[in-house]
């Protein structure tokens, strides 16, 4: 093996090059796919030549969109991003919904009579007024309020109905979770060993991914179907259907190769599916030209080749966020370096670091990186807390991306010759504010087709005009070259 001469400190030519081999990375959760969406479209008008993209998290969506030239389907006024569908991502599961039901009319069953028998009492000072200053004019009134009071204070009511009513509706909750906790008993993981209360086994996650999911294929579906009316197809046909789509066409304008990410929580390390033409295919398998490693088949699945049906399942994994929802359970085939087993799969938000190091595997030598985190850069730049689950899932989630992101492109300096990154500069939703919300900075209402406008414009703000417009001359003198061309030799590297 032949050494490569050290590079200087400041490379010869780091301006973006067209002809080098680009990745497109997409980052973010929820609402930070309508970010991705205008992004792309941008990056899309301006002509910048993508050859690779790769996404975690709801940016899986958009890599998954990018790869098979679908993009307008996440840009469009009749996109998967303007749809009511949006509304409905990351609900509370069915059994949560009923729960609060139950213990809601339980509640209301024992509070409601207190409640308005406290309004009446605030209510007689003006009947007595009225008492004193027209008794027969206000006869009626004062009848109905006295057997008001009577029927809230009546034996019958306390003693009898209200506890009825309440003991009805906690009774429903019990058996609830008791059916809950026995599908759990023998359903599909029954026959694998389960620590813990039954609470917990009963109740699970608040939500889960499916309606994510949904919303995601079908979107893409309906892009390909066109204006012919054919059911959407399983699971497996989509994603060897989307293989062979995607494999029959890469090279031409608007296909790019994919390598999506998500966490495997039993393999306790990240699951890669990646569909790579061959002349980085065979490097991306192995973890590398100069050094294979024999765990890789643990952590990668070939979408072009024994893993081509586990596409949707990619997804699912990767629009499961930690602790709000369900994982995604994949079965691999009894033929893969797992022998079978079932393993459960989620998103890792600060998995940003392991997304660039397989781009680099897969052989991209320049990145452009999209998050719709905003970086906080000093001092008063504080936003007010908000109570609730998913807020504070989302700012748990924002928060780790951020930091992740940050240490990823600090320590990725020597693998690539450029990396360039697309935030906003003010981001008023948070990443599960998907029915939208009030941005206090501009006073109103702020809703999530609007991300498509502001990733449009800082796309062209932060990239195409400073990067793309200030390389017009090498970029005219690179239009000629193959890609890959232009790709020198990394520093760093043997």
């Amino acid at each position: 093996m032949t050494a490569i001469p050290p590079q200087p400190s400041t490379p010869p030519d780091t301006t973006y090059s067209p002809s080098r081999r680009t990745a497109l990375v997409f980052l973010g959760t929820g609402t930070a796919g309508a970010y991705h969406a205008g992004v792309l479209r941008a990056l899309v008008e301006a002509g910048v030549r993508i050859d690779l993209v790769a996404g975690r998290g709801v940016g899986a969506v958009s890599a998954f969109y990018a790869a098979a030239d679908a993009g307008p389907r996440l840009w469009d006024e009749s996109g998967i991003w303007s749809g009511p569908a949006v509304r409905r991502l990351y609900r509370l599961r069915p059994l949560w919904r009923w729960l609060a039901v139950c213990l809601g009319a339980a509640a209301l069953a024992l509070v409601l009579p207190l409640a308005l028998a406290l309004l009446a009492g605030a209510l007689y000072p003006v009947v007595f007024v009225m008492e004193l200053v027209a008794p027969r004019a206000a006869q009626g009134a004062i009848a109905t309020y006295r057997d008001l009071l009577a029927f809230l204070l009546s034996p019958e009511l306390l003693s009898s109905l209200v506890p009825r009513v309440a003991t009805l509706a906690l009774f429903a909750a019990g058996l609830t979770l008791f059916g809950a906790w026995l599908s759990r008993v023998v359903g599909p993981l029954s026959h694998r060993r389960a620590r813990g209360g039954a609470w917990g086994h009963a109740l699970g996650a608040p939500s889960d991914a499916g309606a994510a999911v949904a919303w995601a294929t079908s979107g893409f579906w309906q892009f390909i179907r066109g204006a012919a009316s054919i059911a959407e197809p399983p699971a497996i046909d989509l994603a060897r259907r989307f293989g062979e789509l995607l494999a029959e066409n890469l090279g031409q304008p608007g296909y790019r190769e994919l390598v999506l990410v998500t966490h495997d929580l039993d393999a306790r390390r990240d699951l890669v599916f990646g569909l790579l033409a061959a002349p980085h295919r065979a490097a991306f398998l192995a973890g590398g030209e100069d050094a294979p490693r024999p765990d890789r088949a643990w952590e990668v699945v070939d979408l072009a080749g024994a893993g081509r049906d586990h596409l949707v399942d990619a997804l699912a994994g990767a629009l499961s966020i930690p602790l709000l929802c369900e994982p995604h359970r994949v079965g691999f085939a009894p033929e893969s370096a797992w022998r079978g087993e079932t393993h459960r799969l989620c998103d890792r938000p600060d998995a940003a670091a392991r997304l660039l190091d397989e781009v680099a595997l897969a052989g991209a030598t320049q990145v452009i990186v999209v998050s719709a985190v905003v970086p906080v850069e000093g001092p008063h730049a504080l936003s007010a807390m908000r109570p609730g689950l998913r807020p504070r899932v989302g700012e748990w989630v924002a928060s780790s991306e951020a930091a992740a992101l940050d240490e990823a492109i600090a320590a990725c300096g020597d693998r690539f010759w450029g990396v360039y990154r697309i935030s906003p500069p003010h981001n008023p939703l948070g990443p599960l504010d998907l029915h939208g919300g009030y941005d206090d900075r501009s006073d109103r209402a702020y809703a999530v087709r609007e991300l498509i406008a502001r990733g449009y414009d800082d796309a062209y703000r932060s990239f195409v005009e400073p990067v793309v417009g200030a390389s017009g001359e090498d970029m005219r003198a690179a239009a000629a070259q193959p890609a890959g061309a232009a790709d020198l030799p990394l520093r760093g590297r043997e």
